[in-house]
């Protein structure tokens, strides 16, 4: 049985400091962190770019038995998922934004033995992802627009998708998690919690905190 009440919190890699990549990856896991976030940009389906499956191969070398969360905010995903499998992916998101096959996407995930999700961005209906909602692991809720980190978290724009979600998947039985990501510290930790969010991605909450794990410890607990 799946424990939605259970808090799982992944700092996001993107706001650690790559010139000292093994030893972030390392605090990260040694401050409590349950799984590593990795955000892979394309350029086009957002606005920036910052690594492939190559950066994810070192990270599960770094650390082989960390989980590692692979978001593909990228315009093909069908095209790419294979190789941030081989790379040591332990689930892959892709989003429902782009033009491609999604659920032949998903399911290709899922037959390599891994966790797939689905992720909408902010301006994005929760009824775009109803289709996915049986085959997937995680509903990922962006809470800011996709591409940079220290971004304000959105709750009006965001928060209703996230209690929709959790009102889908109790009226359904079904089984996905609702993960958030943007914005993301203790005070917006608890926040979105209070609508049934589970998963707290965290990059400049967790990354750039004076304190790891104390910072880890407040997103947990709020």
């Amino acid at each position: 049985m799946l424990n939605f009440n259970q808090r799982i919190i992944a700092p996001s890699l993107l706001a650690a400091d790559w010139s000292k990549l093994a030893d972030e990856c390392e605090h990260a896991i040694d401050s409590g962190a349950d799984w590593l976030h990795l955000d892979v940009m394309d350029g086009h389906f957002v606005n920036n770019i910052s690594f492939g499956p190559n950066f994810v191969k070192h990270v599960h070398q770094i650390v082989p038995n960390a989980f590692l969360d692979t978001h593909l905010m990228i315009e093909r995903p069908d095209k790419y998922i294979h190789q941030f499998i081989k790379s040591g992916s332990s689930n892959i998101t892709i989003h429902v934004e782009p033009d491609y096959e999604i659920q032949e996407t998903i399911s290709e995930i899922k037959k390599s033995g891994i966790t797939a999700g689905i992720a909408i961005n902010p301006e994005t209906s929760i009824e775009t992802v109803r289709p996915y909602l049986d085959y997937v692991d995680i509903l990922l809720i962006m809470t800011v627009t996709p591409g940079f980190g220290g971004q304000e978290f959105m709750i009006d724009e965001t928060m209703p998708k996230v209690k929709e979600a959790k009102e889908i998947r109790e009226r359904n039985n079904l089984s996905f998690h609702i993960q958030v990501d943007g914005g993301i510290c203790s005070r917006t930790a608890k926040i979105s919690a209070s609508y049934g969010a589970n998963i707290m991605v965290a990059g400049t909450g967790t990354f750039k905190a004076s304190n790891m794990k104390s910072a880890i410890d407040e997103i947990r607990n709020a």
